[in-house]
């Protein structure tokens, strides 16, 4: 048995925590044959509808893919949508206990019409309030406080949907390092600033870049991020700055996600290490970093060295983008591309 596939076998064990914005995604898949009389678009003929879950709620549904126990926390509204969620949810194995039914929000629902493999709208809704709905974070911090010192690790998956707050990181990492727990975070770019002193966070490239950029114009530290620059247009850039990133926010790790040029991976003290990507066709991008960010968790809290948990989060996300919308890996299928590898 190679270290990887010994990793894999421990999955099972494992309890992990998702905290974050939680998301239906509906898929209407149809063809098109010609163009509306009404306005020049497409016309779409249905042949088929279905839900997953997605967000925050699609890392959940990654860990059970991969034989994993998964404990969900955020919320829904009090409406159709957040009912079929939930039964999606549970069906899939995925502990519910610590979602919420905020009856002030609607549930936030995309949906996706694809027509011959192609994507030809996005419909979102969702409602973003002006202060934080206290009773429901009291709640979900209350789960929290309750539950953490159960599981192996936790992941604040940001949507930037208004549920991950400072108060809540800044709670949820105290509570985390209090336990010795390993916490990652899935970041959005506007909140990076929130997420020091963590074990790694798991941004794209596009999304490093955007951060700087808005570190710069926002961070109110008297320390300053030193990276002069915020187009990462080759290595050498890239390299510079994830070290510096990494340093700035005082983070065990940082990996940085390059698509189709695979990831790259900073820890202190140490060099940058370029993963190759795995993905033998690219189908569906949507979902991938719930994947990595899963994987990456979920090996850290097995065992794995941070490189070793790279090459697995790498692994799992070049199997889910050859597939369609926003699924799970499987066990059996992480596996497999260990053995082909």
């Amino acid at each position: 048995m190679t270290q990887l596939q010994s990793i894999i076998s421990k999955f099972h064990r494992k309890k992990i925590m998702v905290i974050g914005d939680i998301i239906l995604d509906q898929y209407i898949q149809g063809h098109v044959s010609r163009l509306s009389p009404e306005a020049p678009v497409p016309v779409v003929v249905q042949e088929k509808s279905f839900y997953t879950p997605g967000g925050a709620a699609n890392v959940a549904h990654n860990l059970c893919g991969l034989a994993a126990r998964a404990v969900l926390v955020g919320r829904v509204g009090n409406d159709p949508e957040g009912k079929i969620l939930l039964r999606e949810l549970r069906s899939k194995g995925i502990d519910t206990r610590g979602i919420v039914i905020d009856k002030t929000l609607p549930t936030i629902c995309k949906t996706r019409v694809i027509a011959q493999h192609q994507q030809v709208v996005r419909i979102d809704r969702e409602k973003m309030e002006d202060t934080p709905n206290k009773p429901v974070f009291e709640k979900i911090m209350n789960f929290v406080r309750q539950t953490l010192e159960s599981c192996d690790a936790v992941i604040l998956s940001d949507y930037g949907k208004g549920l991950i707050t400072p108060q809540l990181v800044n709670f949820v990492r105290d509570l985390a390092l209090t336990k010795k727990k390993i916490i990652t975070i899935d970041p959005k770019v506007e909140h990076f600033s929130y997420y020091r002193n963590v074990t790694a966070i798991t941004p794209n490239l596009k999304e490093t870049e955007n951060a700087i950029r808005n570190i710069k114009i926002t961070s109110t530290m008297p320390e300053k991020l030193a990276i002069h620059f915020d187009r990462l247009c080759d290595n050498v850039h890239i390299d510079s700055a994830g070290k510096e990133l990494a340093r700035y926010l005082n983070l065990d790790c940082l990996l940085i996600t390059l698509g189709e040029h695979g990831m790259r991976l900073f820890e202190r003290q140490k060099a940058p290490v370029v993963i190759k990507t795995k993905a033998k066709e690219v189908y569906d991008v949507s979902g991938a970093g719930d994947t990595v960010i899963a994987a990456f968790t979920l090996g850290l809290s097995a065992g794995a060295q941070k490189k070793e948990a790279a090459d697995l989060a790498n692994l799992a996300a070049g199997i889910v983008v050859g597939k369609l919308g926003s699924v799970a890996v499987t066990k059996e299928e992480l596996l497999e591309a260990v053995r082909s590898h």
